[in-house]
Formats: structure tokens, sequence, C-alpha cells
């Protein structure tokens, strides 16, 4: 199959020439899918794409026309993707549908603790030779109660971690893992008025969108501890400053950002933050770690979502759809995805 990866980032490059083994002939570009760059789709049979690539309708249909039939995205997110319109041109969608649970259970974690023993700015106190611990106070986890939304995977691994600190933890999910043991169900409501700490671990999806708004957040304990590994559109951002600053929110991770397309994944200081007033007053609580969707960035992570996109491209050249990571329009097979 011949195929154009779009957005490819210089340590990408080793994970997909080592999944690919030669039997795609695929052409690595940093350049990211725009309507001006879709011409270097012409004679491919599949493009490769980001999150943070343009992919939408005008885009798709140039694709199409330039006899393009599959897409598959390196991202578990499908929501930057017009799937409406690859439908009508008969493009199949595929996405990577889960990866590397432990990466991103084990960041969401480190993330708490960071912010609880406030490594950033200790570290950044000790820089500059100041070596006073007056500010660094910080909790013991233990006994604390844990809210984990969304059970998943990379939900149950976290889950798995704060029960071996010794934290109570709480989980909500549509279809609670009756397998699951030392984890009490809970409603959204009860996660909300009962966590220490809440953790985010659900899919994007329209029921999803904005969940945690200020309706959720007035119902959160004084001085709550909020992660968010999953996608920023999850949380309501005026919101989340609202909340900030009044200290509803004691603490506050994000490696997701509601606007972060076109600001993540690229050198912005030149930019200066004019065009980013949020992120900047984001930026300017001492309570808050903002992270660039990194929680997957491990050698392991990066080799399993590689090794998920040229599947995709080997069920396609085998005259499959890819089962679960089937993101089509039209449902050419039965699909859990859901953006």
């Amino acid at each position: 199959m011949k195929v154009v990866a779009y957005n490819i980032k210089e340590f990408e490059k080793e994970f997909l020439v080592r999944a690919n083994q030669k039997q795609h002939d695929i052409t690595l570009i940093s350049n990211p899918l725009s309507l001006e760059t879709a011409l270097y789709a012409e004679g491919k049979d599949a493009v490769v794409v980001s999150i943070n690539d343009d992919v939408s309708a005008e885009v798709i249909e140039k694709l199409a026309d330039l006899g393009i039939r599959y897409i598959t995205t390196r991202s578990v997110a499908v929501d930057h993707i017009n799937r409406e319109a690859a439908g009508l041109r008969n493009i199949k969608l595929a996405n990577v549908p889960s990866f590397s649970a432990e990466a991103v259970a084990e960041y969401s974690v480190l993330l708490a603790l960071s912010l609880n023993r406030k490594i950033v700015p200790t570290v950044n106190s000790s820089r500059e030779f100041d070596f006073r611990v007056d500010q660094h106070v910080g909790f013991n986890f233990f006994g604390k109660t844990v809210g984990i939304i969304g059970l998943g995977n990379i939900g149950q691994s976290v889950a798995a971690i704060y029960k071996a600190m010794g934290c109570r933890v709480l989980g909500n999910d549509l279809k609670f893992p009756a397998h699951l043991h030392g984890v009490e169900e809970k409603s959204l409501d009860g996660i909300f008025e009962e966590s220490d700490l809440i953790s985010l671990h659900i899919p994007l999806n329209n029921e999803s969108r904005n969940i945690i708004n200020q309706q959720s957040l007035s119902k959160m304990k004084r001085g709550v501890m909020l992660i968010n590994t999953c996608s920023g559109k999850l949380i309501n951002t005026v919101d989340l400053l609202r909340s900030l600053r009044n200290g509803k929110i004691g603490y506050l991770a994000l490696d997701g950002y509601e606007f972060e397309r076109g600001l993540f994944f690229e050198d912005r200081r030149k930019d200066g933050v004019k065009d980013h007033p949020m992120m900047e007053e984001l930026l300017s609580f001492p309570n808050v770690i903002i992270s660039p969707h990194q929680a997957f960035l491990t050698k392991e992570g990066l080799q399993e979502v590689a090794n998920l996109t040229i599947k995709n491209l080997d069920n396609w050249q085998a005259g499959k759809c890819s089962g679960k990571a089937c993101a089509c329009a039209d449902g050419c097979q039965k699909s859990s995805l859901k953006a």
C-alpha cells in the first residue's frame, strides 16, 4: 500500500520504520495535513494523520479527488476528522483504539504526586539556590478518596496504583467492570461530592464533552485536585478558571487543553501569549501543571501506536476493516469507537 504520513515528529520515525518492516511504501513528512499539503497524497492509497492535522470536509474532498481511500489517525481521538464527509466519499477510517495504558496511568499519578509535593516550584527554587521549604508542604495520599471517571484499561491501571498507595478509590463507568475489586461504584455526583482527587479517563463524545463545568465543579469539595490526561474538551475552560480563582480547585493538572489544536506540539515561544489569554492565565497559577498531551510519550507507548497504525494498513491491504479501530461513518464494522 502506498502511504503518506503527515505531521511526523523526529521521535516517531524509528518506531514507524520498525513497525512497518518495509511492508508498505510510506513517505514520512513533517508537514501537517492541510488543504495546501494534501497534494502530497497524490498517487497514494492512504494517509496517516495526527490529532493536530486538518481532516475537515474540504480536505477530505481533495484527498478523495486525489484517489485516497483510507485515513488512519495516530490517536484515540477522532473528533478532528469529518467522518460524514469521509463516508460520503467511501473513505475508510481507523484510529488507535487504545494503547499503553500503563504509560498514561503512570503519568496521571505522576502529575498528582508532583502537584501535591510542589515538585515544579521546588525545583525552580533550588535552581535559584533558594532552599527554603516553607511553601512546599504537601499531604499524604494514604487514606484520601480518589474518584476515577472512566474505568477502561487506563482507568483500571490508575485505580490499581492508588489502591496500592492506601487510597479509598471510587469509580464511575457506563459499564462498571464486574471483575474490578477494591473500587466502589459511584454515580458522577457521588464522585464529585466525595473525592479529594478526581482523575478523568473517558473518551470524548457528545455526552462527555464539557463534563467538568460550573455545575459539576459546584458539587466538588473545596480544594479538590483535578487531573486530566484525556481530551481537553472534557473540561469547560471558562468555568475551570473561575474555580481556580475562587479556590474551589486546589490543584490542577492538564495533559489536554480545550483549545490545544494549533498550540500543542510546536515551539510557540516566538508567538508570545497574546493569542492564548486563557492558557496564559492557567499557567500563572502556582497550583497548576500543564503538559502538551504527552502522557503516552514512552518508548513502549510510541512503539504501540506505530504497531497499531501499521496494523490498520495491513488490515485494509488484506481487504478487512480494522475491528475496534474502525471509525467509518457508515459503520462498515461494529465499532465501539465514539467521537
